[in-house]
């Protein structure tokens, strides 16, 4: 697959997954479930990659994939514990997971167009 095809579809992914627990813990917070400043300290993690995710930089997407953890976590224990809000959770769960395949596997195949990359070592 090539690297533009990658880019566009992990970023739209990544975009997806923004609006989507964008909604979800506002919603939350509004509804008094957690406290609107709880909800929205739950955001600034995936936010913070926005801008690479944007651009395309590989490095982004590299280490864009251990944040993704944190809400890999967050669906994982939504789909244990929820009896209402399954189908989200299951969808949170399946777009991060595709999310976590994709990222680095555009950030190896954008670095090795680009010559980036571990040098080795000169014997």
């Amino acid at each position: 697959m090539e690297s533009s095809t990658l880019f566009k579809l992990c970023r739209i992914g990544y975009l997806l997954l923004v609006v989507m627990l964008s909604y979800w813990f506002i919603q939350q917070g509004v509804s008094g479930e957690y406290s609107m400043l709880f909800s929205l300290l739950w955001l600034i993690p995936l936010l913070l990659p926005l801008k690479g995710i944007l651009t395309g930089k590989p490095y982004t997407y590299a280490w864009a994939s251990f944040i993704l953890c944190l809400y890999m976590l967050h669906a994982l224990t939504l789909v244990y514990v929820t009896e209402t809000n399954l189908a989200f959770a299951v969808i949170e769960s399946l777009l991060i997971g595709v999310l976590l395949i994709g990222f680095p596997f555009y950030a190896r195949t954008r670095g090795r167009e680009l010559g980036l990359g571990l040098k080795k070592k000169k014997k």
